[in-house]
């Protein structure tokens, strides 16, 4: 089937996994009519059903078609799925024309384009339709057509340095801290994931430079740390790194972009700009515990059920890491024994070793490494912590309502939304973080997609079926509607000031 140069609304999955079916190849733009991104993608994508008349080019209302967005994983707008002989191949989430142009190209264009080993670029993938539409977007939005609409408001100088970082190895790495020290614990994992893969990978320290970390969340158009690339293009952050990691995706991507993976063991990262002083070059020796060491060491760890290692005592930290992780522990009510690493230089240099953990403080729970105070931080943050040690039976396991309870009471002003405030992921939830932006409230936020345990509860426990929520000193309020209309009577503002 062809789509004959039109783009066609779809309105059931039935409907959807039909015309997918009988398409040699197919691209479907889930889109949402409150999205400026997702009208000027969508513009693009009907322009490219010209230049590729023999594809099919569906269109989702993804707020509309629920059933469809959850089918196919969807959680923000615009995205596209691209589909060859009924099978999905490829997805774009973001609004980025170059790489929609090349990713249609890839399933329908002509086999030079489509089995080109490097990547088309604008100019080779769309014809003569889409590129006019996509110099007419830039111009628009203020920005040269050779560039992503996303990089249009960073200067110059910052958009080619960050172009350099992005494209300086196939795979590079923003994250906080270094492989060899990550300084929180999602960056941790994305660094462990790819050391498991096998892979050499560049990375850079976004704590070291304020304009890179703030410059990469425009220029990536993604809020948050850390970010993955492969080959130039953003695969993503912690959540889709891991999940690509679990399905075996990941290594999929790197044997399609022909990434070598280097055998268990081998280096397989390096730093880029802010690296560790010279002067280690060369074969170092690990250190080498003996039995007995190990032993002693395996036995501190084990002798409580929560144990820290940590510079000083309880009572008189002798660094501020040790003094906030000890704070933590205190205000979550968790008891725990301790010991001070000054008091014996083995004990400090071997621990390091049998951890493989480089610094200190250090938590373990029932003998297993949680991480030092930056990671322990979040996970208190999140509620991860309390979740770990009634997980492991140090402490009585909290009950969905209590959580429920804790979030909600977070911040005299709680929001329960899909997205962020940043970034929403509903129209919905855009709306009330707008109308509380204008009133000039402050508030807290639980993005309700990052759980699905608390997202269910959330409905019982306050008899409102959807979202967003909006709480007042742990008082419902309400949803979208009876937010703007309290907006529009001027009684938003004074009622969440009482």
């Amino acid at each position: 089937m062809a789509s004959g140069g039109a783009v066609r609304d779809v309105g059931s999955k039935a409907e959807l996994d039909a015309a997918v079916a009988g398409a040699r190849a197919a691209a479907v733009h889930f889109w949402a009519g409150w999205c400026e991104a997702s009208k000027q993608m969508d513009e693009v994508f009907a322009h490219l059903a010209v230049d590729f008349p023999h594809a099919a080019f569906l269109r989702v209302e993804a707020e509309e078609q629920p059933e469809i967005s959850e089918a196919y994983g969807v959680t923000a707008v615009p995205y596209f799925v691209f589909c060859k002989e009924g099978k999905t191949v490829d997805t774009l989430e973001g609004a980025n024309p170059a790489s929609l142009a090349n990713k249609v190209a890839k399933i329908a264009g002509p086999a030079s384009v489509a089995e080109s080993a490097v990547p088309a670029s604008l100019g080779v993938a769309a014809g003569p339709a889409v590129l006019e539409k996509v110099q007419e977007l830039a111009q628009r939005n203020g920005s040269s057509a050779a560039e992503s609409t996303n990089t249009g408001s960073l200067p110059d100088t910052l958009n080619k340095r960050l172009e350099h970082l992005v494209n300086s190895h196939p795979v590079f790495l923003f994250m906080k801290g270094t492989p060899e020290q990550p300084r929180c614990g999602f960056s941790r994992k994305v660094v462990d994931i790819l050391k498991q893969e096998g892979v050499n990978f560049g990375s850079f320290d976004i704590l070291t430079d304020n304009d890179v970390r703030e410059g990469m969340k425009k220029f990536s158009n993604w809020p948050t740390f850390p970010q993955l690339y492969c080959k130039g293009e953003l695969l993503g952050g912690c959540d889709i790194v891991v999940a690509m990691h679990d399905s075996g995706e990941l290594k999929d991507v790197f044997e399609e972009h022909n990434i070598p993976l280097k055998p268990q063991g081998s280096k397989s990262v390096e730093a880029v700009e802010h690296e560790a002083p010279s002067g280690k070059a060369g074969a170092v020796s690990e250190p080498v515990l003996t039995d007995a060491q190990k032993a002693r060491l395996a036995s501190l760890v084990n002798s409580s059920p929560v144990m820290v290692f940590i510079k000083g005592s309880p009572e008189e930290p002798k660094c501020g890491f040790s003094g906030k992780l000890v704070h933590i522990l205190k205000q979550e009510n968790i008891p725990f024994s301790s010991f001070d690493i000054l008091s014996d230089d083995e004990v400090r240099q071997g621990l390091k070793v049998f951890s493989n953990w480089p610094s200190y403080p250090q938590l373990y729970i029932k003998g297993e490494l949680v991480g030092g105070s930056d990671i322990v931080m979040e996970m208190h943050k999140s509620g991860e912590l309390k979740k770990v040690l009634s997980e492991k039976g140090v402490i009585a396991k909290e009950t969905l309502e209590d959580r429920v309870k804790a979030l909600i009471s977070s911040a005299p002003v709680m929001l329960f939304m899909k997205g962020s405030p940043d970034a929403p992921r509903c129209g919905f939830s855009s709306k009330v973080v707008n109308a509380l932006k204008k009133e000039g409230i402050s508030f807290g936020s639980f993005d309700i997609l990052s759980d699905e345990e608390v997202r269910q509860g959330l409905k019982t426990y306050s008899n409102w079926p959807t979202f967003p929520q909006l709480y007042y000193k742990s008082e419902l309020i309400g949803g979208c509607d009876i937010i703007l209309e309290m907006e529009r009577s001027g009684e938003l503002k004074s009622t969440l000031s009482e």
